[in-house]
C-alpha cells in the first residue's frame, strides 16, 4: 500500500492484536504472528476501508461543490431588457 506507518504505531497495533487474540481468543500471540496478523490486514482489509474513505470524501466534497454552486447563482442580477 502507499501509506507509511510509524514505527510507534506499527507497535501499538501488533499489541492491539496481541490483546485481542489473549482476550477474545484466549491464544497468546508471539510478536512475529501479530505483525504477520497485520500486514495482512494491511495488504488484504485496509484497501477497502481506505477506498471506502475516499468515496466517502468524493460524496462529501461533491456535496459541498453543489452548496456553493447554489450560493454563487445566488449572486447573479437579473437582466432588463
Amino acid at each position: 500500500m502507499f501509506y507509511k506507518i510509524s514505527k510507534e504505531q506499527q507497535q501499538m497495533m501488533i499489541e492491539e492484536i496481541q490483546a485481542f487474540f489473549s482476550q477474545e481468543r484466549d491464544e497468546d500471540l508471539s510478536e512475529f504472528a501479530a505483525e504477520r496478523v497485520l500486514d495482512f490486514v494491511k495488504e488484504s482489509l485496509a484497501p477497502h476501508f481506505y477506498n471506502a474513505g475516499v468515496n466517502d470524501v468524493k460524496t462529501m466534497v461533491g456535496e459541498q461543490f453543489s452548496a456553493i454552486e447554489d450560493e454563487i447563482l445566488t449572486l447573479e442580477r437579473p437582466i432588463r431588457r
